[in-house]
């Protein structure tokens, strides 16, 4: 793809994340998504792949799909209230219709079925988008509407997005498919806390935008697409293996990494806010996440093939390591001794 085109691309997209963020009136909200969703599609489909050309159609249906039901949703809460504002859904079935589509527009179980086939089709840049940018519209709809919808549907929904995020992940031998289970499971975090504290599930979002696009961002810098491929980078660049171990142990949310911040905080306050037996429940299912993270740690830095097959070793890279790789990876390990100040921002 030429450089005017991704550049047209990448103006698009931040067009319509800024329409859908800023906008108090459900049109232009949609109109954002709809923009994103465009945008989108041809950097899936660039390869000419039939697997990237599959996602490409899979992830139009679905958003479409979702789309459909965003409109349908404020047009029958502006029908019973005359009301077009973001923040006056108050029709207990607009609010259900809306529920269900910003859940299939996150990648939400139950229906979160084409998210990790769509991700699997992409290249892990566009995965990259896919799993963080693409999902900052949906959750500052869910963020500005959280107050109407049912915390007993999204906490349901949450602890069966962290409990398929982290079964489904762990027999996966791709990257950006455990990387897509990966981003379910987070997403069943934000979703069961942003009922109670919204800009906890925001925070949420940021801290874990953050430590995926760090992985994400190291495995392209390595071209791991398999963990087969993985085993081998080590002669190839053994300083980024072992921060990208340190990475995923983030990601996995073990102190005193950074990824322990959000954990901690939604823990606390589904305590105070008497549902510990939700937070029981989805801190035992992070175990889930946490073996098939150790799992790609431990293929990240092995030093031996575990089978007696002979190994192709890469050459060492001598290349600087991207310096945008090196600020993420940084802050995803270094965070959690200024969460003081974070608390005191957000």
């Amino acid at each position: 793809m030429n450089p005017q085109g991704k550049l047209i691309f990448a103006l698009s997209l931040t067009l319509g994340t800024t329409l859908t963020i800023s906008s108090n009136h459900w049109i232009m909200a949609w109109t954002g998504l709809e923009i994103n969703t465009l945008a989108i599609l041809p950097l899936i489909s660039k390869s000419h792949h039939p697997r990237a050309i599959e996602a490409a159609t899979k992830y139009f249906l679905v958003q479409a799909a979702a789309s459909a039901l965003v409109l349908f949703s404020s047009m029958t809460n502006a029908w019973h209230t005359g009301q077009w504002d973001i923040t006056q859904l108050s029709h207990p079935t607009s609010c259900l219709i809306l529920t269900v589509a910003l859940a299939m527009k996150l990648g939400l179980v139950p229906f979160h079925f084409w998210f990790p086939e769509v991700l699997q089709g992409s290249s892990l840049i566009v995965g990259l988008l896919l799993s963080t940018l693409m999902k900052f519209p949906p959750i500052t709809l869910l963020y500005l509407t959280s107050p109407s919808l049912k915390p007993s549907i999204l906490m349901t929904m949450a602890i069966l997005s962290a409990a398929l995020g982290g079964w489904m992940g762990l027999n996966q031998t791709q990257t950006r498919k455990i990387l897509a289970f990966s981003s379910i499971s987070h997403l069943g975090w934000m979703a069961i806390i942003i009922a109670y504290s919204p800009k906890l599930a925001l925070l949420n979002f940021y801290l874990y935008t953050l430590m995926t696009a760090a992985v994400f961002l190291s495995l392209n810098s390595i071209k791991a697409l398999k963990l087969s491929t993985l085993m081998t980078t080590w002669t190839k660049t053994p300083s980024l293996n072992a921060i990208l171990l340190l990475t995923l142990l983030s990601l996995a949310g073990l102190p005193p990494l950074t990824g322990f911040l959000p954990k901690w905080l939604i823990i606390q306050e589904l305590t105070k806010q008497e549902v510990a037996l939700a937070a029981t429940i989805i801190a035992l299912l992070s175990l889930l996440g946490q073996f098939f993270y150790l799992g790609l740690a431990y293929c990240a830095t092995i030093t031996l093939p575990p089978h007696t097959t002979n190994h192709m070793k890469q050459w060492y890279n001598t290349k600087p390591t991207n310096t945008m790789v090196a600020v993420l990876t940084t802050m995803s390990l270094m965070l959690l001794p200024i969460s003081p100040i974070i608390l005191a921002v957000v």
